[in-house]
């Protein structure tokens, strides 16, 4: 938070002001707002989204909430301790964070030797770097670096998408674990909730999955495509209304589902009946007879080819297909090409499910390798490197099915050093997976996951603002947007996001601020959606989620601390301890033999007993008339202690 006070008064200038102000629409309590901050803070101060939900997202959630046995609304987020509000929680300036910003170098890729390949491809890999060469001096073009780094292990399958050498986009993926969100399945219904609105679908996982009436109801395209009209057959299918869905899906009856949402915490996965099956170019949808094109393509000409590329394409009735974003500048073919794959894979698909029995898998979304080449070979990424030979001869293989001359930019890399560390993606894992993150000009941000929301909080650090501070305070917060628009895309963090920035005072640089988060969302692949700045100085987004983040999927919850991150204190455990004590001495009968007591803690908490609480324990043995004695037990748990009866050896807690 800044070290300004936002709630005082200019002084001087104009006495005289209008009732509704000098601004057309005016925010009649961003005072009071900002003054109930101050006070409380203590500041002196993946897949392409194609349909829209977007309508009925709070009524589908409620409902899966209910669903799970969780109260409508979600669970609460959990609450600030006392001692962090009064401490100001986590606003103290980071001392290790530099004072000096050094320029930094230009960026140059690493070079990785290939192993030789026979003569003939020997010849024209050195033929295809002397024609790079001789286009380079003939039209120098300045290109970004881009490349995309895999670590296929026996285990898991890590992918890093480096840009000038800075890590954007990351993915983890566990080759144990099935494969949900994408898959489609032949599903059973079990039992309709009308409360609900939802059925629930037996897929051959332990709990059923959750299907709402909206995902059972024919959708219309998401905010993010257009829709393009074709000149084909249109099959008279009757409109199908939530009313009708009890008749057409009474429990018992199969039904095709595709897998949206991965089962989270202790929700089951969410499944929808419109399919979506993606490919390198084109999005084939096989239940709906509409087509469009993705609005990233924002090239008013180029949209304007793809349209006729569009209508030209030969797709089988009662089918549609959508144009991704990486379709923008192909010729037709390739777009013909992947129609037909995708057709290919849609009818392997419906042999199984004419010949599978229900509540089984008849497409399984691919591998992590798969996607990477599915979604991230464009024509912008330089090369691709993987450290796995079987990966790389399985990468070529598909590649050269699309485009053999993308094939060249699969490089294997054999070194004994590891490819993350010779990347140095290792580092920059380990520094964007903490909880407090540095940004370049001294400031940094704290993220902080809960089981409600993600909150992230902006800090000035050792920043020297110089003597313009609304400027400093700008190019932090700047800085700060970036930085987090990369974090969420990093962690794979969805749900309800709070971003607390530093505060500032100007309307028009809290509008810079919002419009560089907007900016910086674009390039994410899951839908977002954000406000500006409220009164309260808070920005709120949503982003959405389909799996576990990383760090849930990387993490364990702490079976110590239980996933707090906090204990006990030992002046804590001496308070619990003397008046379990005191309680177990006022409840035996007074006679005149001893009464001893052995306590079993944790050195820590026996350390303060026998430093400061001393004096109280002795009072308390001559008041009660009984013997205590103190032993450290550093197996024990730091919040657990033992108390004996010495005589009969019987536990007393």
């Amino acid at each position: 938070m800044s070290d300004r006070n936002f709630s005082r008064r200019r002084r001087g200038g104009m006495r005289f002001r209008p009732s509704q102000g000098l601004n057309p629409n005016p925010h009649k309590h961003d005072r009071e707002a900002l003054e109930a901050r101050a006070e409380v803070v203590g500041d002196a101060s993946a897949q392409d989204k194609v349909y829209d939900r977007g309508r009925h997202a709070n009524e589908i959630e409620r409902a899966e909430n209910l669903a799970a046995g969780l109260p409508a609304e979600g669970t609460p987020a959990v609450e600030q301790t006392k001692a962090e509000v009064e401490q100001g929680g986590f606003r103290e300036p980071n001392l290790e964070t530099p004072a000096e910003v050094h320029e930094e170098k230009p960026y140059e890729p690493v070079t990785i030797q290939q192993k030789p390949q026979g003569i003939v491809e020997t010849i024209k890999a050195a033929a295809s770097n002397v024609i790079k060469k001789v286009q380079r001096l003939i039209r120098p073009i300045k290109k970004s670096h881009k490349e995309v780094i895999i670590n296929a292990e026996s285990l898991e399958t890590r992918v890093a998408v480096l840009e000038e050498g800075k890590l954007e986009e990351f993915t983890i993926e566990r080759t144990t674990e099935e494969r949900l969100v994408g898959s489609i399945f032949k599903g059973k219904v079990r039992n309709l909730e009308d409360g609900l609105k939802a059925a629930f679908v037996d897929i051959g996982f332990e709990k059923n999955a959750f299907l709402h009436y909206w995902d059972i109801v024919p959708s219309n395209f998401d905010s993010g495509v257009e829709v393009v009209e074709r000149e084909t057959k249109k099959r008279d299918k009757p409109r199908i209304t939530q009313k009708d869905i009890p008749r057409l899906y009474p429990p018992g009856s199969d039904i095709i589902v595709q897998v949206t949402k991965g089962p989270i915490g202790t929700k089951g996965p969410r499944v929808t009946t419109n399919l979506v099956l993606p490919g390198r170019y084109l999005v084939l949808l096989p239940n709906s007879d509409q087509s469009g094109i993705s609005r990233k393509i924002e090239n008013q000409q180029e949209r304007q080819r793809l349209k006729k590329i569009l209508r030209t394409l030969n797709i089988p009735d009662g089918m549609g297909v959508i144009i991704r974003t990486v379709g923008e500048g192909q010729q037709l073919r390739y777009f013909v090409r992947d129609l037909a794959l995708l057709i290919e894979e849609w009818n392997l698909i419906q042999d199984r499910i004419k010949n599978q029995p229900s509540a089984t898998c008849v497409f399984q979304e691919p591998d992590l390798i798969e996607r990477t080449v599915r979604d991230f070979l464009t024509e912008d990424v330089e090369r691709i490197v993987v450290d796995n030979p079987k990966a790389y001869d399985r990468m070529r293989e598909m590649i050269s099915k699309i485009s053999r001359r993308s094939a060249s930019k699969v490089k294997l890399y054999g070194d004994s050093q590891a490819v993350f560390d010779r990347f140095n993606i290792s580092k920059q894992l380990e520094n964007a997976f903490s909880r407090q993150v540095h940004l370049k000009s001294g400031g940094y941000i704290v993220v902080d996951e809960t089981e409600a929301l993600v909150a992230i909080d902006v800090n000035t650090g050792r920043h020297k603002g110089g003597k313009d501070q609304e400027t400093a305070i700008l190019k932090v917060n700047i800085e700060a947007a970036d930085e987090i628009s990369r974090q969420l895309r990093l962690r794979n963090m969805g749900g309800l996001i709070v971003l607390d920035f530093i505060d500032m005072k100007s309307r028009r640089d809290q509008q810079s601020v919002y419009q560089r988060m907007k900016d910086g969302l674009r390039r994410d692949k899951a839908k977002t959606h954000i406000l500006p700045i409220s009164q309260l100085g808070l920005m709120e987004m949503t982003r959405q989620r389909h799996s576990e983040s990383v760090h849930a999927a990387v993490y364990e919850e702490c079976p110590y601390c239980k996933g707090r991150g906090k204990v006990k204190s030992a002046l804590t455990m001496s308070v619990e301890i003397q008046r379990k004590l005191s309680e177990i001495l006022k409840r035996r009968s007074r006679d005149e033999s001893d009464f001893q007591l052995r306590i079993v803690v944790h050195p820590s908490v026996l350390e303060r007993l026998r430093n400061e609480d001393e004096k109280h324990l002795i009072e308390m043995e001559k008041r009660y008339f009984g013997k205590l004695s103190f032993r450290a037990e550093p197996s024990l748990h730091a919040e657990l202690f033992k108390i004996v009866n010495v005589a009969n050896g019987e536990e007393l807690t």
